[in-house]
């Protein structure tokens, strides 16, 4: 587990007076104005929202002390921090913070050790895990499988472990299709 976790990062300035586009990324995207301060990734640079509306696909944000494009242009893609202790605990047992995921090892259902979870994603249709596998036969750098009950049956935060289900467990890498090369 981290000490600290990414709510937000911020995108390319929008218009001319030192508003940015922001990509938050907690489940209730308003309570990113409850985090005040955020933090850059060294914890030492402070960032407060001062407005916040929402966009198409993102929010417009202005921060305090940003009050031209070019001032806005130097964040574009600072990630946003804030205190682990800051957020609130998880509703229920189903309900993960991706810090508290990543690094977390990866098991098939017999217990043995096939990867690493690398990083979490949602490209619309629903999370997606990530892992780095530690099985040979595997020249994949990462694997991904759908983050639902069905495929990972069991997350056990506290003792450092998920399970992948072994219908999407990678044992070794596909042959390659017909008049495909091997090396790619």
């Amino acid at each position: 587990m981290t000490d600290r976790v990414l709510v937000a990062r911020i995108g390319a300035p929008h218009g001319v007076r030192g508003e940015v586009r922001l990509f938050v990324f907690t489940e209730d995207p308003a309570a990113i104005l409850d985090y005040d301060p955020l933090t850059d990734a060294t914890g030492r640079t402070r960032y407060r929202i001062t407005a916040l509306r929402a966009a198409k696909d993102h929010f417009v944000a202005r921060f305090a002390n940003v009050a031209d494009r070019t001032a806005a242009e130097a964040l574009t893609n600072v990630d946003l921090y804030v205190p682990r202790e800051a957020l609130p605990a998880p509703e229920d047992e189903d309900t993960f913070y991706h810090a508290d995921l990543i690094g977390l090892a990866v098991e098939d259902e017999a217990g043995a050790r096939i990867g690493t979870v690398t990083a979490l994603h949602d490209f619309g249709a629903g999370d997606i895990l990530e892992y780095a596998p530690a099985l040979p036969g595997i020249r994949a750098k990462t694997l991904m499988v759908p983050f639902t009950r069905a495929a990972v049956p069991v997350v056990d935060v506290k003792a450092g472990r998920l399970v992948v289900a072994e219908a999407f467990v990678e044992r070794r890498d596909p042959e390659p299709e017909a008049g495909e090369d091997k090396d790619g």
